[in-house]
């Protein structure tokens, strides 16, 4: 049984944490890794880029397993992140559009992959059936011995036709209460205000992942610290990277994240499900896309990301608009169990903090050398 093997492969070379998307065709592999691994279930592939960015800063080895087509969800992700910060990762994935392939939508995209693949210099291997295990192997050690990205496209052939295991489905019922009756404030603070008030509340061993553009440059101004992880690229992707971090440490991690990348986000209901006690997600909302220059978006009047994360599951999440507001939200434990997702009203402003010193591989090493 080639899922079995694959399984095996991945835990000879020291994978210890897997970030899934099911294929139809791989469905059999999905029920083998959730019962040998440590599983992060997606809702959208780039999200995994991010949750194995951290978990291997934070000093795991992780592994994705996904439909080929996810490949052109994430590869922005990739690319910004992955590839130029010098993470491994290694992605199964599970070759559609090829062999035979009934479903039309499947081909456009995926008939292409070993084009896209070489033409972002990503190293792959097509693995056509059990004589090709070593192909499987070659791309995982490729890609932790190399720090690169590597890609095993596996052939429909390659899965065995037996059923998958039977799906265990606990009961659905339950009671949820969702009731929000609140007034947005006027914001008060900007940005930078809002971040150097966070930034003094940080304890020595704290992990801050801050967002790309201003908020990164605005961290770094109001207080560099070795354990600060600015991230440089990739839209949407300081929560995930976050939450890879909280699931391999004990550590207290907090993300400084935006309106506009939650709004453009699919993380959300994952923190809820992996649900991490240690993990802090501040939402600085000013209404806008403020490193683009402050254009207006949905969470200017129209959205709530507070209920957003309520809504995706999140259990414990607070709303507020001042200094003393951000101060509580630090210290905040009352009876938390899970993430904790922090609202912060402010003003839309960039200010002009300078450029980070450092470049990509310089933030991973200091990070990674004092976590």
């Amino acid at each position: 049984m080639n899922e079995k093997k694959v399984a095996d492969i991945l835990k000879s070379e020291g994978v210890d944490l897997i970030a899934s998307l099911p294929c139809d065709r791989n469905k059999k592999f999905t029920s083998e890794i959730h019962e040998e691994f440590d599983v992060i279930d997606l809702t959208r592939e780039e999200d995994g880029a991010g949750i194995c960015a951290g978990a291997f800063m934070a000093g795991r080895k992780p592994a994705m397993s996904i439909q080929s087509s996810g490949l052109g969800n994430m590869m922005n992700a990739v690319m910004s992140l992955t590839s130029l910060y010098g993470f491994p990762l290694p992605i199964l994935a599970s070759w559609r559009g090829v062999d035979n392939e009934k479903i039309e939508a499947q081909k456009p995209f995926n008939l292409r992959l070993p084009q896209m693949l070489d033409a972002f210099g990503i190293e792959y291997a097509v693995v056509k059936d059990g004589n090709d295990l070593n192909l499987i192997e070659d791309m995982v050690r490729r890609a932790f011995d190399g720090n690169a990205v590597t890609v095993a496209l596996i052939r429909p052939g390659f899965w065995s036709d037996a059923p998958a295991a039977e799906q265990r489905y606990p009961a659905r019922s339950r009671t949820v209460s969702i009731r929000m009756d609140k007034k947005i404030a006027q914001p008060s603070m900007t940005r930078l205000e809002a971040i150097r008030q966070i930034m003094q509340c940080i304890g020595d061993d704290d992990i801050v992942v801050s967002n790309i553009g201003v908020p990164s440059k605005e961290v770094f101004a109001s207080r560099d610290r070795n354990l600060n992880f600015y991230m440089l690229g990739s839209y949407t992707q300081a929560t995930p990277i976050g939450l890879g971090i909280a699931v391999s440490t004990e550590k207290r991690v907090f993300v400084i994240d935006g309106d506009g990348s939650i709004l453009g986000s699919s993380v959300l209901p994952v923190v809820a499900s992996v649900c991490p006690d240690n993990l802090t997600v501040i939402c600085l909302d000013n209404g806008t896309f403020g490193s683009t220059g402050d254009q207006v978006n949905s969470a200017y009047v129209v959205s709530d990301t507070e209920a957003m994360a309520k809504a995706c599951g999140i259990k414990n999440t607070l709303s507020v608009s001042d200094e003393e507001g951000i101060g509580n939200a630090m210290r905040y434990g009352g009876d938390r169990c899970g993430a904790l997702f922090v609202q912060v009203l402010i003003k839309p402003s960039n200010s002009d903090s300078p450029n980070i010193e450092y470049s990509a591989e310089e933030i991973k090493k200091r990070f990674m050398e004092n976590i």
